[in-house]
């Protein structure tokens, strides 16, 4: 009977390894941005991600800047989606520098161009919550290309 046992939960634990996956993607744009995010994607359940984590940094910010580099983590994928033709990310992370909010929105549209393999683009806005007054609240926003995978 323990052998039956043993040998059930071995073959359980085992299909469960082969049950999740993950994502990736990453853009290096020399003149405004770099990045790179990644999770881990159950199979079933609805899909769920783990572990989700990234940074992000500003290049045209100047070095000091608050929101010149962003670290992610799993509470801002705020929402994702995942099949053999798109993936798609919306990550989402405040900051709150003396009583003052700034917040970057990183938007991820891509197209599979073979099977794991995700090409598109991003989107960048950021609203400096220090230079609203200056640029009359409207977020800056930057795009271009990025590469994601998917497993």
């Amino acid at each position: 009977m323990r052998t039956i046992f043993c040998v059930t939960t071995l073959l359980l634990s085992a299909g469960t390894a082969f049950a999740t996956g993950g994502i990736w993607c990453s853009a290096e744009d020399n003149a405004a941005v770099k990045f790179e995010v990644e999770a881990g994607v159950t199979r079933g359940m609805g899909g769920p991600t783990f572990n989700f984590r990234g940074d992000l940094e500003i290049l045209g910010r100047p070095v000091g800047d608050d929101l010149r580099k962003t670290m992610f983590e799993d509470s801002n994928l705020t929402q994702y989606w995942l099949d053999g033709k798109e993936l798609r990310l919306l990550v989402y992370r405040e900051h709150e520098v003396a009583n003052t909010y700034s917040s970057v929105e990183l938007t991820i549209l891509t197209k599979a161009s073979e099977e794991g393999v995700y090409d598109g683009r991003y989107s960048l806005a950021i609203y400096d919550g220090a230079a609203a007054a200056d640029k009359d609240g409207k977020p800056v926003e930057l795009t271009g290309k990025v590469s994601c995978g998917a497993e």
